[in-house]
């Protein structure tokens, strides 16, 4: 098995938690936004107990369908089609969330707290959330209403700064596991990885 079959088009920031252990095959993980599951293939294929959720149903039912070819035994109820700001789990169900590329898609700061919270209010003391969303930081962009900016292909993102990332972070009195890591992507926009461990009490 080579490397792209073992962890598919996984982001290189998720496969970064993987190779520090905080992402492990022993988790109870949701992929909150997880399109086609390009980050679960190594965690389906090592035995992790995934759930994925998306709004996009196309996408839920292959990442369903990607689980049954690896023969992980998961039941279809795992995947499923709902919105981040309701999410169809009980508080404190996960060991580890993942959301990536999602949030900045927010309409206005009330869906991104209503999401950020649903994503928290899931999550164990002790877990990790880890996303991975549009951001300010490192490049100006044109604000078309409050906090909404236009990106180079004229699509309008939620972008947060880092002002307001280190705000929820104390809001939510969570440790920063990582300093905020910004990479730009040329001309066109910037991609902010903001992980946090929830306080065991």
């Amino acid at each position: 098995m080579n490397v792209q079959e073992q962890f598919g088009q996984i982001d290189i920031y998720v496969f970064d938690q993987i190779l520090r252990e905080n992402l492990s095959p022993d988790m109870r993980i949701l992929d909150a936004g997880c399109g086609y599951g390009r980050n679960l293939v190594y965690l389906l294929r090592e035995g992790a107990e995934v759930f994925a959720i998306d709004a996009d149903q196309n996408g839920v039912e292959h990442v369903k369908n990607l689980a049954d070819s690896l023969e992980t035994g998961l039941p279809a109820s795992n995947f499923r089609v709902a919105p981040i700001e309701r999410l169809p789990f009980p508080e404190a169900h996960f060991d580890a969330v993942l959301c990536n590329s999602v949030l900045h898609f927010a309409r206005d700061m009330h869906h991104f707290r209503a999401m950020l919270a649903e994503l928290w209010r899931v999550l164990r003391p002790g877990g990790l959330l880890f996303c991975r969303l549009g951001s300010r930081i490192g490049m100006n962009f044109k604000e078309i209403r409050e906090n909404i900016y236009l990106i180079a292909d004229n699509s309008e993102w939620f972008l947060v700064d880092e002002s307001m990332l280190l705000a929820f972070t104390e809001e939510l009195n969570a440790v920063l596991v990582d300093p905020l890591k910004t990479t730009i992507v040329q001309d066109y926009r910037c991609m902010t990885t903001w992980v946090l461990r929830k306080r065991r009490s």
